[in-house]
């Protein structure tokens, strides 16, 4: 497995990680036995870096993830939690909550459900707008002092956010979501991020499904899939969008590739201090994106791809939850 670091002061990861939220929620039913048998897979295959939120399913994704990670070394996976989105008994999201003492907590429970003793990147999922982003990092400061946390990240927030967050501590990453047909990052987050030596964990590389090569015209989403409220999904939206992923698809043909590799191909090409998060929930899914390290995109591939972008038809999240993307202000 090819590895990447996290910024000038993060952890080294392998070059692709796996993003488990699908697994719990959001993207409807799931299997759980299948969900632990790609865990495995992934640890098999030399992926060290699992991505997680307390939030994911109201704790149940951590909890599936320290039942596939027993009998396991701790040592050789990097676990890194998001934490802040507030949900209630019915799953609907009500907030946000960045204060040190909620941090804090949250900190606990997760370690409890993972059943480690320390954190190796922890996150704010989103910035509380009520919260300054100095009191929240500090709080998290305060835990890798006591050597609950290892390194500290963010998610979803933007430039100036950025800089005052590294003004209290060394930043490892930012997560964030970036693909073919997400490049909102690239104008003033990404130069940010590299000037004060910050690494990105991008989120989203396939759009949630839209430009893996397996989304067609007409399907439906089950109970519980929050891509149904996704513009990009819809409508005459959605029509657009699968025509771009003809265009991505002449490319992969070319070369021998699926769709899918092509779209992670090209976000490991960005840089070596951008690690691609795969969504996959299976095995076969998992090896097929894991595939995609051996593809190599010419300058005649990533000239084809570049103008995808502009092409792209609805927001990336419904408008409610634009409103929350710090990140969405530059």
């Amino acid at each position: 497995m090819i590895t990447r670091q996290l910024g000038a002061n993060g952890p080294v990861a392998s070059a692709v990680g796996l993003g488990c939220m699908g697994m719990s929620d959001l993207y409807g039913a799931s299997d759980r036995a299948e969900s632990v048998a790609t865990i495995h897979a992934a640890l098999d295959a030399g992926v060290t870096l699992l991505d997680t939120g307390d939030f994911y399913g109201m704790g149940d994704n951590e909890m599936l993830i320290a039942e596939a990670l027993r009998g396991r070394p701790r040592d050789g996976v990097i676990l890194s939690v998001k934490f802040g989105a507030q949900r209630d008994p019915d799953g609907n999201w009500i907030g946000f909550d960045g204060r040190p003492s909620a941090v804090k907590t949250a900190l606990a429970y997760s370690l409890k459900r993972l059943g480690v003793d320390y954190l190796d990147i922890y996150r704010p999922a989103r910035l509380d707008p009520n919260v300054p982003i100095e009191e929240t990092v500090g709080a998290i400061a305060d835990m890798v002092k006591a050597g609950h946390v290892r390194f500290i990240g963010l998610s979803e927030v933007g430039s100036e956010t950025i800089r005052r967050a590294a003004a209290v501590h060394p930043i490892a990453d930012l997560q964030i979501e970036y693909s073919l047909i997400s490049r909102g990052i690239e104008s003033s987050i990404l130069p940010t991020c590299r000037a004060l030596g910050i690494g990105v964990t991008a989120y989203g590389v396939l759009s949630r499904g839209l430009i893996s090569g397996h989304w067609q015209a007409g399907a439906q989403t089950g109970r519980g899939d929050f891509r149904a409220s996704i513009p990009r999904f819809q409508g005459e939206n959605l029509g657009k969008n699968l025509a771009l992923v003809e265009e991505i698809k002449r490319i992969a043909d070319a070369r021998g590739a699926t769709v899918a590799q092509v779209a992670i191909a090209w976000v490991l090409s960005r840089g070596d201090d951008i690690v691609p998060l795969i969504g996959a929930r299976r095995r076969d899914r998992l090896a097929e994106s894991i595939g995609a390290l051996a593809l190599t995109l010419d300058r005649e591939d990533l000239a084809a791809l570049e103008n995808l972008a502009s092409s792209v038809s609805g927001e990336r999240y419904a408008k409610a939850q634009m409103a929350h993307l710090d990140s969405e202000g530059r």
